[in-house]
């Protein structure tokens, strides 16, 4: 019987791998990944220096005992050179594998800027756990004092995730972002200010409407120089300007994509028996047919659910459901449902205090349609509260 190989070990992989051996106990199964196959939690990347682990504290199983548990074929540090459709073969730094089925869960590659300078290379990016023990290791150098003096370039999702984390372990951030405020393109204006003064009162720094040109060295330290022409001198530059979906075997193997490899609603690509999900999938609505990219938690695990029933012979349609973004900014906790970006343009947010402090926005679209939400504190009552209303017009 030939296998069903799964490329990639990261939250997408293992669950399809999981929720597979739900259903089947004994097809066999090939996991191959570049890395070394130990599970952890992605998001725990961007807020575990507060916490004080170790990039090997955040692995919560290793390789072997994730093959033992899942009965799996594991093969670390192997390179997947190509993949040929038409033979159903999966070409490897190992050898070539056969394949009945195959899932692609290659997640995403931060994007890179450009950057000019002789220090352009020392500017790091947090994807996996290997780029976060690199970080981690820089953060700590004798060299540098405490606190150490970190640029941020990106004040989205991630940028404000780790600027909170970095400076609840006693480090000094800088944010920079051509935005003109932190979370500019998930949340309300009046969200954005209660997120950036909690972070101004922990004593991080802003630069708003600009970004950086050059990275160079200094007697002990990196330059960075701003598009205004301001200068930020840091020990560490950190980029968290975003993701791209990694296309590299998509693209040699002629499947179709958009922004990233395109899924049918049953998470099947253009071709026959090869599925995708995660970071580097673009999922097909079961609503209007429409495409996006869904780098969240909530769509990989019904996706790896449905796509698991499917590999055992039962089809399953992806069933994308609402589902909050939970930011971890412990200063100001976010909860969103960010509106679809065509239509904010035409939109309108409407803010609202409770009697307990709790802030809420509610976006509106052009027909007074409830489209998306943001709300701090959270708390699930409130969160579920909210989504209840989506859909609904504001006088209802």
């Amino acid at each position: 019987m030939k296998p069903i190989i799964i490329i990639g070990a990261g939250l997408a992989g293992y669950t399809v791998a999981r929720e597979f051996r739900k259903l089947d106990k004994t097809s066999p199964l090939i996991m191959i990944t570049e890395d070394s196959g130990g599970y952890y939690s992605k998001p725990m990347l961007s807020n575990a220096f507060a916490h004080g682990k170790q990039a090997e504290q955040l692995i919560t199983h290793s390789a072997t005992q994730m093959a033992e548990q899942l009965a799996i074929t594991l093969m670390p540090h192997t390179r997947v050179n190509g993949i040929d459709t038409a033979a159903k073969t999966v070409d490897t730094s190992s050898g070539k594998y056969e394949f009945e089925k195959l899932v692609l869960a290659v997640g995403a590659q931060a994007i890179h800027l450009g950057l000019k300078g002789d220090a352009a290379n020392q500017v790091l990016s947090v994807n996996h756990i290997a780029d976060y023990a690199v970080f981690r290791a820089r953060i700590n150098s004798p060299k540098n004092a405490t606190p150490v003096r970190v640029a941020i370039l990106g004040a989205g999702l991630i940028g404000c995730e780790f600027a909170d984390d970095l400076t609840g372990a006693g480090h000094a951030v800088t944010l920079i972002d051509p935005s003109n405020r932190p979370l500019a393109a998930l949340t309300a204006p009046a969200l954005s200010a209660g997120l950036q003064a909690a972070l101004l009162a922990r004593g991080v720094r802003f630069h708003f409407g600009t970004v950086a040109e050059t990275v160079t060295h200094a007697a002990t330290d990196l330059c960075v120089t701003l598009a205004d022409g301001t200068t930020v001198e840091a020990d560490v530059v950190l980029s968290a300007v975003g993701l791209r979906p990694d296309l590299r075997l998509a693209h040699a193997a002629q499947l179709k994509t958009g922004r990233g490899i395109v899924i049918d609603t049953s998470g099947q690509t253009s071709a026959a028996d090869i599925y995708a999900l995660g970071d580097c999938a673009e999922y097909t609505s079961l609503a209007d047919g429409s495409t996006r990219t869904l780098p969240y938690i909530m769509p990989i695990m019904t996706a790896g659910r449905a796509i698991a029933r499917t590999l055992s012979g039962e089809r399953t349609e992806i069933d994308l459901k609402p589902s909050p973004v939970l930011i971890k900014t412990p200063s100001f906790p976010l909860a969103l449902i960010p509106p679809a970006p065509h239509i904010v343009a035409t939109g309108r947010w409407l803010d609202e205090t409770t009697e307990t402090g709790r802030s809420i926005s509610r976006f509106y679209d052009a027909n007074d349609v409830l489209e998306g939400f943001g709300v701090s504190p959270h708390d699930n009552a409130i969160r579920q509260e909210l989504l209840a209303g989506l859909g609904q017009k504001a006088s209802q």
